[in-house]
């Protein structure tokens, strides 16, 4: 069966509707941006003033009950504030004596205790890890890695590191005579002795000695 020219060009724009209508919407990205600060409790509000700013956000409720469930614990310890490091999506709130809300996404830190917002080396920081009986801690840049001990020197490392599945690292190195491997997992961590929660639980293999601690990503490295 043949078909006329007119009525073959008369179906090229039903042809094109088909087309935009079976098409997939974009999804919206949800920009989000990472913010550290000073938490803070109000009339039972959760309050959020960043670091080296004058503003306030409160923290949207249903998005935040994690962080408030952690951040009651450390308030009832008797502390007025809290060291926050999360990232999220800021917004507009009509509330007066605020500047808006903050729904966070992802939790990083909240401590009582520390530097905190007087933190020099964070913004070069990749990771921080550490634990305690015995204490150790290790800092990671792109210089390399810091091991740190009670009564010792501080050891600068080099090392490798391997990103595994589910968001798990492992940082391993062979220098200075010590066997050292870092494994950190995408696991919720509280810290024994200050209360301070962590998104990242770690493991310290160092010379056959298993330590268990948590961590944190630092400024130079978003997950």
């Amino acid at each position: 069966m043949r078909f006329s020219r007119p009525f073959c060009l008369a179906l090229l724009p039903l042809l094109a509707s088909c087309q935009v209508f079976t098409d997939k919407p974009a999804e919206p990205v949800i920009e989000q941006t990472r913010m550290q600060g000073e938490l803070s409790l109000n009339a039972g509000q959760l309050l959020f003033r960043p670091c080296q700013e004058q503003r306030q956000f409160i923290l949207k409720e249903d998005s935040a009950a994690e962080l408030s469930s952690d951040a009651s614990t450390l308030f009832n310890d008797g502390h007025t504030t809290l060291y926050v490091d999360m990232r999220g999506q800021l917004q507009a709130n009509a509330q007066k004596g605020v500047d808006g809300q903050f729904v966070p996404g992802q939790v990083y830190r909240v401590q009582a205790e520390g530097h905190g917002c007087t933190d020099i080396n964070f913004a070069r920081t990749l990771l921080r890890a550490s634990g305690h009986e015995p204490d150790w801690n290790i800092a990671v840049s792109n210089q390399g890695l810091i091991l740190n001990r009670p009564g010792q020197e501080p050891q600068a490392l080099p090392y490798l590191e391997e990103q595994l599945p589910e968001g798990r690292l492992n940082l391993s190195s062979e220098a200075n005579g010590q066997r050292l491997d870092l494994w950190v997992a995408r696991q919720r961590c509280v810290d024994g002795m200050s209360g301070a929660v962590q998104h990242l639980s770690a493991e310290l293999r160092l010379n056959g000695q298993v330590l268990r601690g948590c961590a944190y990503l630092g400024g130079a490295r978003n997950d």
